[in-house]
């Protein structure tokens, strides 16, 4: 008789996921993957609003490392999907340290890229007795200068075409605040308003996150039949963004020196035009023990060029830092 084929287990395939009530109606998708008896890690998602992949389990030693990945509130397979109530960094904050306490974890190493890295910081500064290494990716700090920065300054001058049709999509007088008119019509109630306002802004993150974007212009004949579901990021990072990320002014880079002993790593793409590499360096600047990584061919995203590996190298060069930490 032929023997049967070995049946491949995927070793970054979930040990244990659950739905995790945290009040306010919102309960949370959690999992964890990896080794039950490896080093604590976290990862922070992006957007806000974006959710975990399966691309960010595999950044993961699932043979070093035992790490947690949750959909933040409102977020991929967190209920109610898209729910903005109730939703804020000090929110997720506190998410962040019901999972520790619920899972039985004492310190963890957090990583986190744009706005996961915004998140990873915050929490970090909050909660440092409880951090024993961080690895960035795109640091963003979750200030408006960035956003004009990205969405107008690096929009026009990289992507005119783009750019214009952007403002396209808004009146003469919304146009002198295009941010401000974006999120405003993202937000309201009206499908017929909100649509193809956040489809535009939707396309047009994606095209400046890559080095090499399919696509140097909007084409709002692509916009998804009415009733279809929508992404949650668009309606997410216009609350998020609209509110200044529930943040204070400069607050992360402000309070950079209370991670004094947190060692940091910071994998940054040299073509990144969402986040460039001068809030990296900023960064670094005011947190000793840090350092950055610049990727040099790359853009924006974590599936760019090099970018994984850098990240993964990050994460082996702390492994005996945070052996020691634990």
């Amino acid at each position: 008789m032929e023997s049967e084929a070995p049946v491949e287990v995927d070793p970054h395939a979930p040990l244990t996921t659950q739905m995790l009530p945290i009040g306010e109606g919102h309960t949370l998708y959690v999992e964890t993957v990896g080794n039950a008896d490896g080093i604590p890690a976290l990862f922070l998602h992006g957007g806000p609003g974006s959710g975990c992949q399966p691309s960010h389990r595999r950044l993961f030693d699932p043979d070093r490392f035992h790490a947690v990945l949750f959909d933040q509130r409102g977020a991929g397979r967190s209920t109610p999907h898209g729910e903005r109530a109730a939703n804020s960094t000090d929110r997720l904050i506190a998410d962040i340290e019901l999972i520790r306490a619920t899972l039985g974890v004492e310190r963890w190493l957090v990583v986190g890229g744009s706005w996961g890295a915004t998140l990873a910081l915050a929490y970090a500064q909050a909660y440092p007795d409880r951090v024993t290494a961080v690895v960035l990716r795109a640091a963003f700090l979750g200030t408006r200068p960035e956003l004009d920065r990205a969405f107008s300054t690096a929009m026009s001058h990289f992507y005119p075409r783009l750019h214009a049709d952007f403002l396209d999509l808004l009146t003469p007088s919304e146009r002198n605040q295009p941010l401000e008119a974006y999120w405003r019509r993202i937000l309201d109630p009206d499908p017929e308003i909100h649509r193809p306002a956040a489809f535009a802004w939707y396309q047009a993150e994606r095209i400046l996150s890559q080095i090499a974007p399919p696509a140097e212009a909007l084409d709002l004949s692509q916009l998804p039949a009415p009733g279809a579901r929508f992404p949650a990021s668009p309606f997410m990072e216009a609350h998020y963004f609209s509110n200044d990320c529930f943040l204070e002014p400069d607050q992360l880079l402000a309070n950079a020196p209370k991670l004094a002993g947190i060692p940091g790593r910071i994998v940054q793409s040299r073509y990144d035009l969402l986040c460039p590499p001068a809030t990296s360096h900023a960064l670094v600047n005011a947190w000793p023990g840090a350092t950055v990584q610049i990727v040099g061919a790359a853009g924006h995203g974590q599936s760019e060029p090099g970018v994984e590996a850098a990240i993964g190298a990050a994460l082996a060069d702390l492994h005996p830092v945070v052996i020691d930490g634990q």
